[in-house]
Order: structure tokens, then sequence, then C-alpha cells
């Protein structure tokens, strides 16, 4: 029998299948702590991920350990250097939270550029439209949206942002031009280039040697002054201190951040106390719907990884 570690709950939904399935056990780990994945992550031989760490110090004492299944698409949370170099199998959710994050990525745009936090506090305080003319609001039709990164959510972001009449381009350098014009959007070869004229920066990148602190403040200062950061991709893409200082300095609009460099961020954070910014606490998955589609394809995963029918899609090449 396979046992499989689930560190932290899913979905009940996902475990259903393994309650279906008698070749496989498994056991629910809530303390997450490394001292409690280096006792009991070595009794089995699979297992879910979502946000902890899986350190090469707790990957170490893993001799069982074959596969792990990340309960979303990001996967700096996994010591990657370890798994390749002693064959353990990585999968993501590669089909289940597209839908969520690009509307989230739509709500934050449509709060920002029509001042929906704002409007909604005149309302309530009695201020109301004491301070229309120095709102500024904005229309979404023809302006100009980069989305940073172009996979699965990537390309659900674009036809939200066609529908609502934008211009698209995209940025991602392993993706040919033909690719990205079938979906309607433009090839930008350079980020320093498509960040001048882009009205809205939506990233959608791993966070990587290259990617980090790839949002900074020299770039910044290349972008229009309207112009919207939205980030729900990985904390760490966008230079916290100088997304801060642009924002103070009027270099470009607003943020939307449902990621951070540190989650939870610090309480004396300043972009906490920036009001050019909206956030969200890394939910922008998290819908009831994505939740179980989640949590189902996590567990199938490991499923067929054992049952020798995993598709190759879902695997993250190392």
């Amino acid at each position: 029998m396979n046992k499989i570690a689930i560190i932290e709950e899913i979905h009940e939904e996902g475990l259903k299948l393994f309650d279906k399935n008698p070749n496989f056990s498994y056991e629910i780990i809530k303390d997450t702590s490394e001292d409690n994945l280096i006792k009991l992550l070595p009794n089995f031989n699979g297992c879910s991920l979502r946000v902890s760490k899986l350190t090469g110090k707790i990957l170490s004492v893993c001799k069982d350990l074959k596969i792990i299944s990340r309960h979303g698409v990001g996967y700096d949370n996994v010591d990657l250097d370890y798994i390749k170099k002693n064959n353990i199998t990585l999968t993501i959710t590669a089909t289940a939270n597209a839908t969520a994050v690009s509307e989230h990525v739509m709500y934050m745009i449509l709060v920002l550029s029509k001042a929906k936090l704002t409007y909604d506090n005149e309302v309530r305080t009695g201020a109301f439209k004491k301070n229309m003319k120095t709102i500024k609001t904005f229309e979404l039709m023809d302006k100009e949206i980069l989305i940073a990164g172009f996979g699965r959510i990537g390309k659900s972001l674009i036809k939200k942002c066609i529908g609502f009449d934008m211009r698209v381009k995209v940025y991602d350098p392993f993706l040919d031009e033909d690719t990205i014009n079938k979906f309607g959007g433009i090839k930008a070869n350079s980020i320093d280039d498509a960040v001048k004229s882009a009205d809205f920066i939506s990233i959608h990148m791993p966070l990587n040697d290259k990617t980090n602190n790839l949002i900074n403040y020299d770039l910044i200062k290349k972008m229009k002054k309207n112009c919207i950061i939205i980030n729900t991709a990985r904390g760490g893409i966008i230079n916290e201190a100088d997304l801060n200082k642009s924002l103070d300095e009027k270099l470009i609009f607003g943020a939307g951040l449902d990621v951070f460099e540190k989650e939870p961020p610090d309480l004396d954070n300043l972009l906490l106390k920036n009001k050019k910014v909206i956030m969200s606490p890394h939910t922008s998955a998290l819908t009831d719907e994505c939740k179980v589609r989640m949590a189902k394809e996590t567990v199938k995963n490991i499923i067929d990884f054992f049952e020798n029918k995993l598709d190759k899609s879902v695997i993250v090449k190392l």
C-alpha cells in the first residue's frame, strides 16, 4: 500500500479519490514545522504540498519519498536541486486554477481603475460625491495590458482582457509570435520596451534567479504614470521597497498584490499602509470551485504516478 502524507489540509473531494482506492492510505499533517516534517515524512512514499517548505534538510531523511504533488502551480517552496539529484517527481495542478486567478486579476484591475474602495468608503462615511473631481477612474476599453508570462493563467486572462476591448501584449521568451498571435496578443520581445506603453501589467511568471526583483525601481521608471501592476504569481518578482517608493513618487498609479516577498508580510511593511495598493492574502486561486479542482488534481497526480499513467504535462521539468 502506498502511504501518502497530506501536508496541510485539502478539500475533502480530493481525499475521496484515495478513499475509493484500496492501494492508498493517507494521513493529514497539520503541523508543518521543519522538526515535525523531519519526524513524520520519512514514513511516507508520496506527499501533497501547499505552501509549506520542503527543504533539503527535510527531504534528506525521506528515503522512500517518490513524488511531491503540488496543490497549485508554483514550486519555489521545494528544494529543486535535491529532488533532481534524488529522482523525486514533482507535479503541479496544471489545469485547476487558471480561471480563478485570471478572474482575480480582473477584479484587482477593476477595483483600482474604478476607485471602488474609495467610492465605497465615501458613500459609507457621508462624503457622497464630495471628492468626485479629484478621484481618477479609467475605462479598460482601448487600454493596453502587458501579460508577463503566458502559461495557462495568462491564456485564460487574455480572453477576459479582449472581452473588455483591451489591447494585449505578451512577454514570454519561451513562446513564439505565432502562438501568441493565435490568442489575440502581440509578442513583446523585451520587457524593458513593453512596459513603456502598458496601462496595466499582470505578472504570471515563476520566481527564479532570472525573475527575482524583475520589477524594480529602474524598470518602473520606464512605465506610464497611469500604469497599474498586478502580481498574483510570486512575491519577490516585484521589489517591494522599490514599488512603495515608486507609488509615493507617483511614478505609477497603483498596484494589486496577492503575493509578497514574505508571507504573511511584516506589519511594518510600508506597502500595507499605502492607499494606492490593494491586497489579498495569496488567495487568488482559492475560490470554492478551484479548491475542489486543485484537491482532485493533486490527488489524481499521486494516484496516476503510482499507477504509471501520469500525464507528462503536469510534471515539472528540472
